[in-house]
């Protein structure tokens, strides 16, 4: 099929090719979780595979041999080796630009076309941004079971139940994240008055020695709770340590420090009336090694119509080693 500038489908390609880097790193950088996930080096590729497999340790009480002794007593050196994998299915996710034979002929010049691509672009990379963003949150059975496997997942509203990673709940207890939820377990809805009792609560149930939530973020109800029950001291933010640009306050309870972050606001991408208090050494944000945001296969030209397409594409997952050590808040 023969278009108005035969060179267009190179424009495009090399076009997306040059922007594909960038994109990644302002995906990560766009939400909060995900920029801290980043500073972690927890953005992990991983190639090959029909799923991502995510290296666990945990305590089995029926084959732990670690005990006292005394002289010359036999020693258990019984098989002791309580490593697994957890594992996630590969999401894709794809983002298109086009350019018509029309808008070829109104853009004749290299330099315009790059103008009109670029613009279409931007809001390609904005929709891919917005719409990960937004599903990390989530548990994954959107678009027919499709969507990355999110914090609702991870750190679900029932911990007890479920299966996670291949991993049933019900039978591993280690496996459970923890919920506090206002009614059920505060006795009174989350109000400005009980928010920080709320997540001091939850937090004691987070800590393990040095490991401790770094992370919470939360959805516009919250944070704005949590923001009222600070301005009696006139709390002052902080954007520094969470990533510049996010509204963000610091949390000083239960023996522990962390950022409080919003990500709501417009678009509201956090769920409402959720707190998710992350420790972000356990989670992991893993993308294909060969589909990080970059063009996928060649240029797509339909026969009955005069245009190129050419795809945007990310495939991975959102994957965890330890759920137990997060935990949310919620009514």
């Amino acid at each position: 099929m023969a278009f108005a500038n035969s060179s267009v489908s190179d424009i495009i390609a090399t076009t997306i090719q040059n922007r594909s880097g960038d994109l990644a790193d302002n995906v990560t950088n766009n939400n909060a979780l995900l920029r801290r996930l980043k500073e972690r080096g927890n953005v992990k590729t991983f190639s090959g595979g029909n799923v991502i497999l995510q290296e666990i340790m945990y305590n089995d009480s029926t084959t732990n041999n670690t005990n006292s002794y005394s002289g010359y007593e036999v020693l258990d050196v019984s098989q002791n080796s309580p490593i697994s994998a957890a594992q996630f299915s590969i999401t894709q996710y794809a983002s298109a630009v086009s350019i018509s034979g029309l808008e070829m002929l109104q853009n004749d010049s290299k330099e315009q076309i790059i103008d009109l691509l670029d613009g279409r672009m931007e809001v390609s990379e904005a929709q891919l941004m917005n719409r990960i963003g937004s599903d990390i949150y989530l548990d994954g059975t959107g678009n027919a079971g499709k969507n990355i496997t999110g914090l609702a997942a991870a750190i679900p509203d029932a911990p007890t139940t479920g299966t996670y990673g291949g991993i049933n709940r019900a039978t591993y207890t280690f496996w459970r994240s923890v919920k506090y939820g206002g009614l059920a377990d505060g006795g009174a809805a989350v109000s400005a008055t009980n928010i920080q009792a709320y997540m001091d609560s939850l937090a004691v149930q987070l800590i393990r020695g040095t490991d401790k939530p770094d992370l919470i973020v939360t959805d516009n109800t919250y944070y704005k709770l949590y923001l009222q029950s600070l301005q009696a001291i006139q709390r002052v933010t902080e954007t520094s340590s969470a990533g510049a640009g996010f509204a963000s306050l610091k949390y000083y309870g239960a023996g522990m420090a962390s950022d409080v972050v919003l990500d709501g606001g417009v678009g509201s991408a956090a769920t409402a009336a959720h707190m998710w208090f992350l420790n972000t050494k356990y989670l992991m944000f893993r993308p294909h090694a060969a589909r990080n945001f970059v063009p996928i296969g060649g240029e797509r030209q339909a026969v009955n119509q005069d245009a190129v397409v050419k795809l945007i594409g990310w495939a991975g997952n959102m994957t965890s080693s330890g759920p137990q050590f997060c935990g949310v808040l919620i009514a």
